[in-house]
């Protein structure tokens, strides 16, 4: 039998940016957040939650980037054109806060400019991911091989309300998050935090997947025609059960079922995304097939992806074992 490389690394690709999406997502989350909590231990402790983990969580970023480029280059040659300036802006926010989250436990005077530092970098690298894809889905336009639109074309209003979405999501996971891995204060303001950004991210989700069949033609052939119309019951279905078990964990106290709840609706916004986006990778007309290299390149480079992703998951899931738990106030990075 005969293996269909393109689809499988369109797999790959798809998890390695759903997994970066849900793990640095909540670290940009805690950074959004980070300038609502007003006492210096609170944010210290908001910060040391993410500290051993939140630089391993880019690896997918970069993974799925890297991975784009060596097996899709015609896909990567399209859309950077179309996307330099949000994607610009989000590596620049990735490094600024990056930059900040090192100084932030070394400085005294300037402690505080570094701390708004940290909040801006995640809030701009958020924003600017959102925007990205916002005009991914409302389409590129293509001429033969290369990009053929315009400069400003990934600003639109659509891009604009995708970017809000991720933003509020994003602090969603953060707040979840705190509560599951803090506890008094900070607690108590995450679930606050988690109320708000909860009711923000399922009405978004909402207005974004209304809007989003009306964008392309075969966007609207995927959710309302027979038989993928099918689709328009189970992925809503399945996003109110999510926000059902976030917001009964909230009002029950639970510490770690609003977190996963949280993560069940970026997967399943996931899910609708591709959904609407198959069988193409640039929509709304190149698709992976006609972007992927060659078979015998996708072959060779598939030899090295089973070995390396399974090294990540690892390293990913052992970091994570190690510091499970509730994060103790009196320790952390320094």
């Amino acid at each position: 039998m005969e293996l269909d490389l393109p689809f499988i690394w369109a797999g790959l690709i798809a998890f390695a940016v759903l997994a970066y999406v849900i793990l640095d997502g909540f670290d940009l989350g805690v950074g959004i957040l980070s300038p609502t909590f007003r006492a210096e231990a609170d944010r210290e402790l908001a910060m040391n939650t993410i500290a051993p983990v939140w630089d391993g969580n880019e690896t997918w970023l970069v993974l799925g980037g890297g991975g784009l480029l060596a097996v899709f280059p015609l896909a990567y040659a399209i859309v950077m054109p179309a996307l330099y300036a949000p994607i610009i802006a989000m590596l620049m926010g990735l490094i600024f806060r990056g930059v900040a989250f090192e100084f932030i436990h070394r400085a005294r005077r300037t402690r505080v400019l570094w701390e708004w530092g940290f909040a801006f970098g995640s809030l701009v690298a958020a924003f600017s991911q959102g925007i990205a894809l916002g005009a991914l889905v409302q389409g590129i336009d293509v001429e033969g091989r290369a990009y053929a639109g315009g400069w400003w074309d990934w600003l639109t209003p659509f891009s604009v309300l995708t970017g809000v979405a991720l933003v509020v999501g994003y602090a969603l996971l953060g707040a979840t998050w705190l509560v599951m891995k803090t506890s008094g204060p900070v607690q108590r303001a995450a679930r606050r935090h988690a109320w708000r950004a909860g009711a923000g991210t399922v009405g978004l989700i909402g207005v974004v997947s209304l809007v989003t069949p009306f964008l392309e033609p075969q966007y609207a052939a995927r959710w309302f025609a027979w038989p993928t119309a099918i689709f328009s019951v189970i992925v809503p279905a399945l996003v109110l059960g999510c926000a059902w078990l976030l917001f009964a964990g909230l009002r029950g106290q639970a510490d770690r079922q609003p977190f996963f709840a949280s993560l069940g609706l970026f997967v399943l916004s996931f899910i609708g995304l591709g959904i609407s986006f198959y069988p193409n990778i640039v929509p709304p007309g190149l698709s992976i097939w006609a972007a992927a290299a060659p078979d015998a390149s996708l072959a060779f480079l598939l030899v090295g992806a089973l070995v390396l992703i399974p090294m990540i998951l690892g390293y990913t899931a052992h970091a994570y074992w190690v510091f499970r738990g509730k994060v103790d106030p009196g320790e952390g990075y320094h």
